[in-house]
């Protein structure tokens, strides 16, 4: 079975930033802008928009609502780039593991006690 934090990499870090990728598209930004603003390609930016990345797992309305903010404070330049890793990790923190566990049909019995600490830490 994968740990958690490999599930973190490959299934919550792209679904939360496909999410505001999503989210700075429809507060009027530009694909060039947001992949400039989150530092990633914009060939990237098209597959995080077009599902082709980051559709793993879906997350829930709190954690979007989360997502929607910070994407309004970087569109208003409230917060900037050098916020972007503080701010997934906060993001991240409130996802709950249950829920992608669930989505990713991993029985959490499965993970070790030691191990549950970097998904959804403050959501559980």
């Amino acid at each position: 079975m994968k740990p958690p934090c490999e599930i973190v990499v490959w299934y919550v870090i792209p679904a939360i930033r496909s999410e505001l990728a999503k989210e700075l598209l429809n507060l009027g930004m530009k694909q060039k802008d947001v992949s400039e603003l989150m530092d990633i390609t914009q060939p990237a930016v098209s597959q995080y928009i077009t599902d082709k990345r980051g559709s793993g797992i879906k997350l829930d309305d709190n954690v979007r609502k989360m997502v929607q903010d910070f994407a309004k404070e970087l569109s208003e330049g409230e917060a900037t780039k050098a916020d972007l890793i503080s701010r997934t990790c906060t993001i991240c923190k409130h996802v709950k593991t249950s829920d992608v566990l669930e989505q990713l049909n991993i029985d959490k019995s499965e993970l070790s006690d030691d191990c549950q600490s970097c998904i959804g830490s403050e959501a559980e």
